[in-house]
């Protein structure tokens, strides 16, 4: 067993006062995974004791050897669509575009990423697939985003998903230069809500035999779903976090969830940095209810800097996840739907989660952040640490397990 040396904590201040370049390390390219491992759960899993820095080496089959009986895992069971799309402007084939669905605002109308945006005024109309799916440019949006309301053949096709799982193709990140052979692979085996642009990539190395071992452990094992966007790619470019906005994330938790959750606080482990913010904002949603037990779903949307608000954590987190069990109650709901627009940053202190299973993450990123805060700024030793010893970093790269 190896033993990581403890950083000093870089800013021990709200996260508005961190500087990007913080949380920047050269990653070679070559440890960039551009494939999954033949069998996904051989993945090498670095296992970190954050109690004394210790790391052990082991692979990812043996993950349910430090998780015990009494714990709870919570995963994110949202799927992947093949949410990019290539087409053309009607009635000019010439004119390319380059399409990705981020996120459904009714029910044909999509927010969506278009290349290049010259051809995507409002008004303007593109055809994909031979004409089986048009669009319409119904409004630009402050960051540039378009809304596009499709039109398609609804008896033929029941949803625009059946014509995405046809004419689309999965939304790689940009550093996955090598074309996917298997479109599961970029799944989890467990993914079976729609709604992603992106994999919740902590799971992937889950196969049906680790779920089998868990549940034969006895260890408890609840889904959440939060769909994953384009965001996630998206670096952080200011010179502090302050400058940084992140995007809003969809998310749904059913009730009988929320009460395991509470009833086992202490021994809540997140399988990704998706299911940790979604169990985080789970507190403070908890928190808005208890100032205004009349709010609407938009009113529960999490924003940003809420957490950094010392007024914002005083609730205890089991009575914070009652107040929404109350909510639920009162409009007669099985599942909490709402938002959430969270960042962790150093300086946040976890309500829910007690440890994490994650890859390791780009430079400069959110996701980093998110880890520096859980291991108490530490994340530089562990960084180097997996550099030194050639783990495999990002989508497609090695798991870590940080409890």
């Amino acid at each position: 067993m190896d033993t990581v040396k403890p950083d000093v904590i870089l800013n021990e201040r709200i996260g508005t006062d961190l500087k990007t370049s913080d949380f920047a390390y050269d990653l070679p390219p070559e440890l960039i995974a551009q494939h999954p491992t033949d069998r996904r759960d051989a993945s090498r899993l670095m296992v970190i004791h954050r109690a004394d820095g210790s790391v052990e080496h082991r692979h990812f089959y043996d993950i349910t050897d430090y998780i015990a009986p009494e714990d709870v895992l919570v995963i994110n069971d949202s799927k992947v669509i093949p949410a990019r799309l290539y087409g053309h402007a009607e009635g000019r084939e010439e004119a390319r575009l380059e399409l990705l669905l981020l996120r459904q605002h009714e029910l044909d109308t999509w927010e969506c990423l278009v290349k290049p945006g010259k051809r995507a005024r409002i008004g303007a109309r593109c055809v994909f697939g031979n004409g089986i799916l048009t669009g319409e440019v119904t409004d630009i949006l402050e960051e540039g985003n378009r809304l596009i309301r499709f039109s398609f053949d609804h008896e033929k096709y029941e949803n625009i998903y059946n014509i995405l799982h046809e004419i689309g193709l999965m939304p790689l990140p940009p550093y996955i230069t090598e074309q996917l052979q298997d479109n599961d692979r970029y799944q989890t085996v467990y993914a079976r809500t729609e709604g992603s642009a992106a994999a919740p990539t902590a799971g992937l190395h889950f196969t049906s035999e680790v779920l089998a071992d868990i549940d034969a452990r006895g260890i408890g094992r609840e889904e959440v779903t939060l769909h994953v966007g384009a965001g996630t790619f998206k670096p952080v470019k200011s010179d502090t976090i302050e400058g940084h906005e992140m995007h809003t994330e969809f998310i749904s938790v059913r009730r009988s969830s929320i009460e395991r959750i509470k009833s086992n606080l202490g021994n809540i482990i997140a399988v990704g940095t998706t299911s940790v913010r979604t169990l985080e904002s789970l507190y403070y949603m908890g928190v808005i209810l208890d100032n205004n037990p009349e709010a609407t779903s938009e009113d529960l949307v999490v924003k940003q800097w809420m957490p950094y608000d010392m007024n914002n954590n005083r609730l205890t987190a089991e009575r914070s996840l009652q107040n929404i069990l109350d909510y639920l109650d009162k409009h007669d709901a099985d599942t909490l739907v709402t938002a959430t627009q969270i960042i962790i940053a150093p300086g946040y202190e976890f309500k829910i989660v007690k440890g994490i299973v994650t890859n390791f993450h780009q430079p400069k990123s959110t996701l980093l952040l998110l880890i520096s805060a859980f291991v108490k700024g530490n994340w530089k030793s562990i960084y180097e640490y997996a550099l030194e010893h050639d783990f495999r970093f990002l989508s497609y790269g090695d798991s870590s397990l940080l409890i």
